[in-house]
């Protein structure tokens, strides 16, 4: 099984040391806390938030992934240059329905060369 890196697995002192290289690692989700059972809402998934990810031949983030808790609910793939062989933060929007009962949200993220990133859980109520 591959190693997941989490924020919340560094220490403070060294989170501030490697801020940069964590933040343009880390993916974000971006959705409303609370959705109507039924009805699709919009997830956004952005890597980073202050520094931008190269987008190289061998160094570039290569999936997106959308989870509620342990159920894969969608996935983006990428190539390198994608976004013109110049850092961004890459990002995408999935629209799902809300199930039944409320979730628990995280995105994984693929760096072909520092390997699954996974962001914080978002709670979102389904009412």
């Amino acid at each position: 099984m591959p190693r997941v890196f989490k924020a919340t697995e560094i220490e403070k002192e060294e989170k501030e040391i490697k801020r940069d290289y964590l933040d343009r690692h880390m993916p974000h989700i971006f959705c409303p806390d609370e959705v109507k059972r039924g009805e699709k809402f919009a997830v956004k998934v952005i890597m980073g938030e202050e520094y931008t990810h190269p987008d190289e031949a061998e160094h570039f983030i290569s999936v997106l992934q959308l989870w509620n808790r342990e159920t894969l609910l969608a996935e983006t793939r990428y190539t390198a240059g994608v976004f013109g062989n110049k850092p961004s933060h890459a990002e995408v929007d999935f629209y799902i329905v809300a199930p039944d009962v409320s979730m628990n949200l995280s995105a994984m993220a693929v760096c072909t060369k520092h390997g699954l990133w996974q962001s914080e859980d978002k709670a979102v109520k389904v009412i």
